[in-house]
């Protein structure tokens, strides 16, 4: 028997009012020290340069996303369908997702070659903290916890209500972002889409009569990618960042004496599977790395560090044939270290004609067929809905 607070314990969130917690493994496992160093992590890194209130947590959406899957499990189709074990498996597996995410989120993985995923199920498994608690739960619990995060597909309803084209994860942090950053496209109305939510061959499927629902939230999480997540301020600014870490990452390699304190990355990169110093790695630390990194002997270093500190935002213009030779001669005339070419790209919604990735409707005469075949809207914003943004970003002296 899986032991209760003794009563509800309730943290207080501008999206859903309280987050309810009633198991005390649950409690035991935010109180754990790698949970509560998400509350160092920022959930949109560099987006704050831009929407100034944007400072919440990976802690806060982490939260977000358990609460979400309480309230899935009280849909009577899951309930149903979902044994306590799985109930449990749930919860938990909501509340860690994002247990593995480094300093400044992507950007720490683009460099260090990590996987937020992969590093999660390890410190699932290895850190001495979490794994005694979820062994608490059942002998192979913390085993299937790192397979939900890892889709292995022994647990294929719990991965797809976590990881899908409409899952918890999507559902919060749209409208957390939403709030935080004061954009209003992120609004989506999550309870009804949980309420329509129902189990059918093994899959999941929404109730034909909520098809508006969906539709927004498609639309809300377009306009919220482009709006928001790809502004080209908030990539420029983890352009450098992206830099710093490769500038430290090539010293480390040259055997380069530093005058900061950088015995963590140095060890990480050495072992990028060692979580015990990936856990002691967050935004915190980067940020007095950096500014400690303003007294290098190295100018590239030193450089990179000024403008990550002062907001020196790099220049950005769009990678086409009517820039290619002004692109060429910046190229030229600047060292390496000080330009990037990034890609991004999104579209409304596709269809990938695969059992998991489509989204499904089931029809009041229980027929299951895809999104596009009940809805105009998404059917024609799958070709006009489609972007891309190719832009070359630059450093420009001040």
């Amino acid at each position: 028997m899986i032991e209760k607070t003794d009563s509800v314990q309730v943290f207080r969130d501008p999206i859903y009012g309280y987050i309810h917690v009633e198991y005390k493994f649950i409690k035991d496992l935010i109180d754990t020290f790698a949970f509560q160093r998400l509350r160092r992590i920022k959930q949109l890194s560099g987006v704050c340069m831009v929407f100034h209130c944007a400072e919440h947590s990976r802690f806060s959406h982490s939260l977000g996303v358990y609460e979400l899957a309480n309230r899935v499990i009280q849909n009577r189709d899951i309930s149903k369908t979902f044994s306590d074990y799985e109930k449990l498996l749930f919860l938990t597996s909501a509340l860690l997702h994002d247990i593995g995410h480094g300093a400044y989120s992507h950007a720490f993985e683009d460099t260090f070659k990590t996987n937020h995923e992969h590093l999660g199920s390890l410190i699932i498994l290895e850190n001495k903290e979490i794994r005694s608690i979820l062994d608490t739960v059942g002998e192979n619990f913390a085993q299937d916890c790192a397979d939900v995060l890892l889709h292995k597909s022994k647990y294929l309803i719990i991965e797809l209500l976590l990881s899908s084209q409409i899952d918890i994860d999507r559902l919060d942090y749209l409208g957390r972002d939403s709030y935080f950053t004061g954009a209003p496209y992120g609004y989506v109305d999550f309870e009804r889409i949980i309420r329509l939510l129902r189990i059918s061959n093994n899959s999941i499927v929404f109730k034909e009569s909520g098809i508006h629902a969906i539709e927004n939230y498609l639309v809300a999480r377009y306009h919220m990618y482009w709006q928001v997540y790809y502004h080209k301020t908030a990539r420029g600014y983890e352009v450098i960042l992206n830099s710093i870490y490769k500038r430290i990452y090539d010293l480390i390699v040259k055997h380069y004496k530093f005058s900061a304190n950088i015995s963590l990355l140095e060890s990480f990169a050495k072992d990028t599977l060692d979580i015990n110093t990936y856990l002691q790695i967050d935004d915190q630390y980067i940020n007095s790395l950096i500014i400690a990194l303003l007294q290098e002997k190295d100018e590239i270093l030193k450089t990179l560090a000024y403008d990550f500190t002062h907001r020196n935002i790099w220049k950005s213009i769009i990678v086409n044939k009517t820039n290619k030779n002004l692109i060429l001669n910046i190229k030229k005339n600047l060292n390496p270290y000080y330009y990037a070419t990034r890609s991004v790209a999104q579209n409304t919604y596709s269809e990938k004609n695969t059992y998991d990735e489509d989204i499904k409707i089931i029809t009041e005469n229980k027929e299951v067929i895809t999104l596009t075949k009940v809805s105009p809207v998404i059917k024609s914003l799958q070709t006009s809905g489609s972007k891309e943004d190719l832009r070359f970003f630059y450093r420009v002296s001040l």
